[in-house]
């Protein structure tokens, strides 16, 4: 996205955000999860398609 802009940015600066932001977005994302376990999986997605709740992994 940064690059369809003309923002060029280099792989060390993009680890360098992961780093600094990655913690707290992830903290955000167990504090959301509504506790289905007692795993927590970023890459587990529930969606409706058509109407109908699917299960993406």
């Amino acid at each position: 996205m940064l690059a369809e802009r003309g923002v060029t940015v280099s792989h060390e600066a993009i680890r360098l955000w992961c780093n600094k932001f990655g913690p707290h977005y992830a903290k955000r994302l167990k504090r959301k999860h509504r506790g289905y376990g007692d795993t927590f999986y970023i890459d587990e997605v529930f969606i409706k398609i058509g109407g109908k709740q699917q299960y993406l992994w």
